[in-house]
C-alpha cells in the first residue's frame, strides 16, 4: 500500500501566497474586493499546491452547487431513441461545462416519477433546472415551481395565465414553429401542389399545436381528412401515412411535423409505389441530420436550431443564478402580452420572457 499524501488544505494556499485564509476564500470561491496582484498570487499558490476547493464546505459559502437538473418529460425509451433530445443535451451540456457547472439528467417515465422529481429539486441538491418536453396537463411546473427552484423551459408552455413563481418570471427558449410550418406548406404550395396534408405531433404539446396552426394559415379549410395526429415519431409518422392514404389517395404533398415522421411517412409512400417527390412533395420540421440526410430521398426540411436552443436555456439559467436574488425580478412581457404567450423574436439578453429563434427552409430532394 501507499501513503496517500494530504490534500492541501485553505491555510497552506494562504501561507504559499503570503495572504489571509480569508482572502485566499473570497479568490477561490469568486468573491470580490481582492486586488488584482493578490488574485493572481493566490491562482498560482492554489495551482503550485493543486489545491481542490471542498465542494461542500464551498457551497456553504457561495450557497450555488454548481450543478444543474435538466428535466425531460418523457420515457426513458423515447429520449434515448430521439436525436433531438441528444442535440439539446448537447448544447446544454456544453454551456454547462464552460461554466464548471454539472448536469443531472432526471426522467420522468410515469406519474409516480413527478413527485421523485419534485423532492430531487426542493431538497438543495441543484442551483436551477431546465425543462423541456411538456405536455399540456403536466405538473411538473406546478411542482418545480413549489420546490422553488430557478428554471428555464424548453419550449413555449402551455400556461397563458403571465403565471410568476417565487424564482421569477416565466424564462422560456423556443423556435418559430408557427413560422417555419408556413415557409413549409408555403414551399409546396409554390411548387403547384393543392392536395397538401399534414401529419402532426401530440398537440398537447405547443410545438405541435404551433405547426398545426402554421399549416391552417397557408391551408385556410383545408379538407380536414388531409391532417392526421401522431406522436413525432417514425411509427407514428407511418401510421399515419397510412390513414391519410386510406381516406385520401389523391393527395400530392405532405408536411410532417418533425423529421422522424416525415422517415415514417417515406416508408409507407415507397410501401405504396409512390415517387416523392413526382407523386407526393414531402417537408418535415427539424433538420437533425442524421436523419435529414439519409431518408431516401434526403428530406426536405424547416431547420431549427436545437443545439443552440439547448445552449441559450442553460446560458439564460446560469444568468439568472448570478444576477442578486438569484433570478427574481419584475414581471416581463413578450411582445405585447404577458409571458407565456407567443413571443416575438428576441435576443439571448432578454432573460426575463420568451426567446423564439428564427427557422430555415433546407431543401433536398423529397420537395
Amino acid at each position: 500500500m501507499t501513503d496517500t499524501a494530504p490534500r492541501p488544505t485553505l491555510e497552506a494556499v494562504a501561507a504559499r501566497a503570503g495572504v489571509s485564509r480569508a482572502t485566499v476564500s473570497r479568490v477561490v470561491n469568486g468573491g470580490d474586493g481582492v486586488r488584482e496582484p493578490l488574485v493572481e498570487r493566490v491562482r498560482r499558490a492554489v495551482e503550485e499546491l493543486g489545491y481542490v476547493p471542498n465542494q461542500a464546505a464551498r457551497s456553504l459559502v457561495t450557497r450555488r452547487h454548481d450543478a444543474v437538473a435538466v428535466v425531460i418529460a418523457e420515457p426513458e425509451a423515447r429520449v434515448f431513441a430521439d436525436p433531438f433530445f441528444a442535440l439539446q443535451l448537447r448544447g446544454i451540456s456544453k454551456e454547462l461545462t464552460a461554466h464548471d457547472n454539472q448536469l443531472v439528467l432526471l426522467l420522468t417515465e410515469g406519474r409516480d416519477d413527478h413527485a421523485r422529481v419534485a423532492r430531487y429539486l426542493a431538497g438543495g441538491h441543484v442551483d436551477g433546472a431546465l425543462v423541456f418536453s411538456l405536455h399540456l396537463d403536466d405538473p411538473l411546473p406546478g411542482l418545480i415551481q413549489g420546490a422553488g427552484v430557478p428554471t428555464v423551459f424548453g419550449g413555449r408552455p402551455g400556461w397563458s395565465d403571465g403565471r410568476v413563481a417565487a424564482t421569477g418570471p416565466t424564462v422560456y427558449v423556443d423556435s418559430d414553429n408557427r413560422g417555419g410550418a408556413r415557409d413549409a406548406v408555403r414551399h409546396l404550395a409554390s411548387l403547384g401542389r393543392t392536395r397538401i396534408a399534414h401529419i402532426t405531433g401530440p398537440l398537447d404539446q405547443t410545438s405541435a399545436a404551433d405547426r398545426l396552426d402554421g399549416y391552417r394559415d397557408v391551408m385556410g379549410d383545408a379538407d380536414p381528412e388531409l391532417v392526421a395526429e401522431s406522436d413525432f415519431t417514425p411509427a407514428g409518422g407511418e401510421r399515419a401515412m397510412r390513414a391519410l392514404l386510406d381516406r385520401r389517395p389523391d393527395l400530392d404533398a405532405l408536411f410532417a411535423a418533425n423529421d422522424l415522421t416525415a422517415a415514417g411517412a417515406l416508408r409507407v409512400l415507397r410501401e405504396r409505389g409512390l415517387r416523392v417527390p413526382e407523386d407526393v412533395a414531402v417537408v418535415g420540421f427539424d433538420d437533425m441530420l442524421p436523419v435529414a440526410e439519409q431518408t431516401d430521398p434526403p428530406l426536405t426540411t424547416v431547420r431549427q436550431d436545437i443545439e443552440e436552443m439547448g445552449r441559450l436555456m442553460a446560458r439564460l439559467l446560469l444568468r439568472r443564478l448570478d444576477r442578486p436574488g438569484g433570478g427574481t425580478g419584475p414581471r416581463a412581457t413578450d411582445g405585447d402580452g404577458p409571458v407565456g404567450t407567443p413571443a416575438a423574436p428576441a435576443g439571448p439578453d432578454d432573460a426575463g420572457a420568451g426567446v423564439v429563434l428564427p427557422t430555415t427552409l433546407v431543401r433536398r430532394a423529397s420537395a
